[in-house]
């Protein structure tokens, strides 16, 4: 058994992270844990990086800034690796370290989300797919609210959707070079906003299966 296997069978709500496993994340979260900096301040800084991710979108439009939000999404990724294994593997969990492994989630999802949604010219779009995550989420703590394990898997779960918006921003970058168009950044937030609802729907049969077995 591999250690992150073991390590998420003892946490069953944490989401399974294959890079959990790798060099780079071991240290620099040994390195953190040996610091002054919490795992909850960790989450608080990906809603930061998210943030400054959404003000490029929504306010610099150019391929430097579709690049650098871009960017952004990936760092908020490592925030949400490094302040679960500076929390379990360096052993400095906290009384309301469950809020901080959620809450801010949600609002980074949301942060990137709507401001992709106005970047693309489609509010709206941004909108739904910024709930239809949130719906994801909203599903898979409920199946641990009933006593089953949490739900990490589906077509559209938090790694796929910021994996297709980086794609879209990279893309996005690209299109900006040659044509006043944002159909990169639409036609991504199409696709999570979809398959962020069939997650949902997977999510619930497999809780219903868990509830009848």
């Amino acid at each position: 058994m591999q250690p992150d296997e073991a390590m998420t069978r003892a946490e069953p709500a944490r989401r399974p992270i294959a890079s959990r496993s790798s060099g780079w994340a071991i240290g620099l979260s040994r390195r953190l844990a040996a610091s002054s900096v919490t795992p909850n301040q960790i989450s608080v800084a990906s809603v930061a990086v998210s943030a400054l991710g959404a003000a490029l979108m929504l306010l610099w439009a150019h391929p430097a800034a579709w690049i650098l939000a871009a960017l952004c999404v990936q760092l908020r990724l490592v925030c949400n690796l490094l302040d679960g294994m500076v929390a379990i593997e360096g052993g400095r969990k906290s009384a309301v370290g469950a809020l901080y492994n959620e809450f801010p989630d949600r609002v980074a999802d949301t942060l990137f989300l709507v401001a992709a949604g106005y970047a693309a010219g489609q509010p709206a779009l941004g909108w739904a797919a910024a709930l239809a995550a949130a719906l994801t989420a909203y599903v898979r703590v409920f199946g641990g609210s009933v006593g089953l394990p949490q739900d990490f898997s589906g077509v559209m779960a938090k790694q796929r959707r910021m994996a297709a918006l980086t794609a879209a921003l990279v893309a996005q970058s690209v299109e900006w070079a040659f044509a006043d168009t944002r159909w990169s950044l639409g036609i991504a937030l199409g696709l999570i906003l979809a398959g962020s609802l069939v997650t949902c729907v997977t999510r619930t049969l497999r809780i219903a299966k868990g509830l009848a077995s």
